[in-house]
């Protein structure tokens, strides 16, 4: 697999470059958000790069790594995965709001990256499979109070405001949103709209839920089942 690394520090880029490659992966360094934006551009023969995967260190000297995380997506749905040194909760969903995959939060275990790195391209792998899955029923409009999911377009508006969510937003929302006050266990739902059982992936969701609370602007519409999972709630008209 190819992998794109951004990251400024020579030191750091070998030594992980190092443990990548004895693991299979061709990894193209990129020292700046710059170099890795045009690393992601396609040539002039119109040919797009065929990275698995991106893993974007937050710490850029020319950029801001969040505002390279936007611009990246805007040009490649390439699974991204940040590195940074913060790890409170609104940093994370920042980052996921901007289209992140997965966040690590330094000092990190080589071998809990290597896990993330497999587990982001699984998930990119089994995309579409989702949204066949969530879109089973064609054409279907679920409607949840003031929230509306349309699950062919992949939709979602509160009172007629539309709400943007990321892929995996999405896919989490409407997975709980087709049976409502059910609830459904964390490894139920890691291994539906994630595509792996890795247990590292628990707290992506927890970033997810909190994500969902905010952007719709509803707290109680998923709800916790403490030591199980989460149910949506649904509101009343």
């Amino acid at each position: 697999m190819r992998l794109l690394l951004v990251e400024d520090d020579d030191h750091v880029a070998a030594a992980l470059s190092a443990i990548l490659a004895k693991h299979g992966f061709t990894v193209t360094h990129a020292r700046s958000g710059e170099e890795a934006l045009q690393a992601v551009l396609p040539t002039a023969q119109g040919e797009r790069p065929s990275f698995g995967v991106i893993l974007l260190d937050l710490g850029l000297p020319d950029q801001d790594g969040y505002q390279v995380c936007g611009r990246i997506r805007k040009l490649t749905t390439t699974p991204v995965i940040m590195v940074t040194a913060r790890g409170d909760v609104r940093s994370r969903i920042h980052g996921l709001n901007l289209g992140a995959d997965d966040y690590v939060v330094k000092p990190y275990d080589p071998g809990e990256l290597l896990a993330r790195i497999h587990a982001v391209s699984r998930r990119n792998v089994g995309t579409e499979e989702t949204a066949g899955a969530v879109g089973a029923a064609e054409g279907a409009l679920l409607r949840l109070g003031s929230v509306t999911i349309e699950l062919p377009t992949r939709r979602v508006s509160v009172e007629g405001e539309s709400v943007p969510l990321t892929r995996k937003e999405f896919d989490l929302l409407a997975l709980l949103a087709q049976r409502p006050g059910v609830v459904f266990r964390r490894e139920q739902i890691i291994s539906e709209v994630w595509h792996t059982s890795w247990e590292g992936t628990g707290r992506t969701l927890e970033v997810h839920v909190a994500s969902l609370r905010s952007k719709l602007r509803m707290p109680a519409l998923i709800e916790t089942v403490r030591g199980v999972g989460y149910r949506l709630v649904a509101p009343a008209a």
